[in-house]
């Protein structure tokens, strides 16, 4: 692909995530979490410029800190991300403020590291990014899957009044 529609797919992805995260969504635990991330990096590691041809070392070197950025975002962005559990069982999460401060150091360390491939002549392609955006996403939907897995192992069913009377399957959204 080119590094338009790189660019492009990335700018999407972003968009649709960062949305997605400020609505109350159910966790399933159930479904394929890490698909999305695994298309992104197959995309990525298709590119030919994925390294600079000329500075393999100093590109091999930026883009393993983008990919350090990228996990720690992830996992930073995961552990921010508010928990709870509904009367049904089911795992619900929303982002939090802390999420908002975890995207905007991210994007300035990227942007950071972007400056210095740019201070030592790389040649960088939207590739590196799309990897970067990929492992984000990974490591958080682990991360999330397995904290959801860990409150629904928690959960002590003990009965209590009201617990069979049928609850309206909606949910209010401020």
């Amino acid at each position: 692909m080119s590094g338009l529609v790189n660019a492009l797919v990335i700018v999407a992805v972003a968009a649709l995530v960062i949305v997605r995260q400020f609505r109350a969504s159910r966790i399933d635990t159930d479904r394929r979490w890490w698909l999305l991330p695994g298309i992104l990096a197959v995309i990525a590691l298709r590119e030919p410029d994925l390294l600079d041809a000329r500075h393999h070392a100093q590109s091999a070197l930026v883009l393993g800190a983008e990919l350090l950025v990228a996990l720690a975002m992830g996992a930073a962005w995961a552990w921010t991300t508010r928990l709870w559990v509904e009367p049904d069982g089911g795992v619900w999460s929303q982002g939090t403020k802390a999420s908002v401060g975890v995207w905007g150091a991210g994007i300035g360390l990227r942007v950071g590291l972007l400056g210095v491939g740019a201070l030592l002549g790389l040649h960088q392609d939207s590739a590196a990014l799309m990897l970067g955006l990929a492992a984000t996403l990974l490591v958080r939907s682990g991360v999330l899957i397995w904290r959801a897995q860990s409150l629904n192992r928690t959960l002590v069913h003990a009965t209590a009044y009201g617990d069979h009377v049928p609850r309206s399957s909606w949910k209010e959204r401020v």
